[in-house]
């Protein structure tokens, strides 16, 4: 959405800042024995606590064939996104761990994530954590009025290819704000100069998605979850932002 309500853009930094503080807190909660389904509930409990709603607790998006069950997607090694949360997925010693939440406060949306280790990480899993960060970052940077949706992608390409990591091309950002997911697809690959026009107050999740291996990945049989087809490990690092004439204003920071 293009936010020029001043009373949206209130509700839309609210939004961010419970959101960032909600993540952050599950965060905390990853470490080997807890099970997926224990951070889901302390997602839940955080997000209306704070006078917010979960935003994919039983969301159904264009071409499902099913809602999603949960408040808290929880991606775990060679699971790239949309891992559904339960009892009997319990974490493990050195596992990368992806917590995707979304939120929507007094009907506005945001939606962030990051990747965390449990327990000691080894230091291939500190470079993928560490990688995906840092092309959010090259990203941000970039996300200002004027520029293309494709600067955004060239700019978390580099950082995949100054890390020798593949990037996760078949997904991708996206504008949000009135719904969780809106138009335009924000890629992670592209090239600079081209694609669509970045707006000013253009609310979008930008999510670089790398691998330690090839980019290719399938959906499993839950209809959710997406996993790397060679099993290698997979991490996401994500903010919502509000483009400006001067850059991104970042909902999602804490």
């Amino acid at each position: 959405m293009i936010a020029k309500k001043s009373e949206d853009i209130q509700n839309l930094r609210e939004a961010g800042k419970i959101l960032a503080s909600a993540l952050q807190h599950v965060a905390t909660l990853v470490r080997p024995g807890v099970s997926t389904a224990k951070l889901d509930v302390a997602a839940e409990k955080y997000i209306r606590d704070a006078g917010a709603v979960p935003a994919f607790l039983n969301y159904m998006p264009d071409g499902a064939t099913s809602a999603f069950p949960a408040v808290l997607c929880v991606s775990i090694n060679d699971e790239v996104v949309h891992g559904i949360p339960s009892e009997e997925r319990i974490i493990t010693q050195g596992d990368l761990v992806m917590l995707d939440l979304g939120l929507s406060y007094n009907g506005l949306f945001s939606d962030a994530a990051i990747t965390v280790c449990a327990g000691a990480c080894d230091e291939k899993g500190t470079r993928l954590i560490k990688a995906t960060q840092e092309a959010l970052a090259a990203a941000i940077e970039v996300a200002k009025a004027g520029n293309r949706t494709g600067d955004i992608g060239a700019a978390i390409e580099a950082v995949a290819k100054k890390y020798n990591l593949s990037v996760v091309d078949e997904l991708g950002g996206h504008s949000l704000g009135l719904v969780p997911h809106e138009k335009p697809f924000v890629s992670n690959t592209g090239k600079a100069g081209t694609g669509e026009i970045l707006s000013e107050g253009l609310i979008i999740a930008i999510e670089p998605i790398f691998t330690e291996g090839k980019p290719d990945i399938f959906l499993d049989s839950d209809e959710w979850t997406y996993r790397t087809e060679d099993g290698s490990r997979s991490a996401e690092t994500e903010h919502t932002v509000m483009v400006t004439k001067d850059g991104a204003e970042v909902l999602t920071r804490v």
